[in-house]
């Protein structure tokens, strides 16, 4: 009796974890330019960090990280991107070891705030890629169902697996 107790409470401690699995969500972290950093690219390679960022897949939560001497970083609107002109950032950091959360999908605009470098060539534009809203909605919800019912209909639910389960192992 007391193993099929204690059988019955490590299955659902294990059901529990796996279901917590589903409902975590993994982000990375990114390092602007790899080994570079965030400095003024060589004169014939103006694309540098706009190369790549689009060798990159963004998500939702990720962060980049922004290493770099005597410079900063702003993120600003598409418009002032384009411009190169960094007197209204949404963002601004000139720490030398920046950290910025992708926080929603679309795009992003990047900056250097020190004179001159913007137009030869030290901004970057980052596109975060929208969810996968079906698949992590369906894993969610089947979780949010369960986790819904009632106390006793959860344990019924767990007994009977239990049940299925030790028929498998006789």
């Amino acid at each position: 009796m007391a193993f099929t107790c204690f059988r019955n409470v490590l299955i659902i401690s294990i059901l529990v974890t796996t279901s917590l699995q589903f409902m975590h969500v993994s982000s990375l972290e990114f390092q602007v330019g790899d080994t570079t950093g965030w400095a003024v690219p060589p004169a014939n390679v103006t694309n540098f960090y706009n190369n790549w960022a689009s060798q990159m897949r963004f998500k939702i939560g990720d962060t980049i990280r922004f290493k770099y001497k005597k410079d900063s970083v702003m993120e600003v609107s598409e418009k002032e991107y384009k411009k190169c002109n960094s007197t209204r950032p949404h963002f601004f950091s000139n720490t030398g070891n920046t950290m910025f959360t992708l926080e929603h999908s679309g795009y992003f605009y990047f900056v250097s705030g020190a004179a001159g470098h913007c137009e030869r060539g030290q901004r970057m534009i980052v596109r975060v890629l929208v969810q996968d809203v079906i698949g992590e909605a369906t894993s969610a919800a089947s979780v949010t169902t369960f986790m819904s019912l009632p106390l006793f209909e959860q344990l019924c639910a767990l007994q009977l697996l239990v049940f299925l389960l030790g028929s498998l192992v006789y």
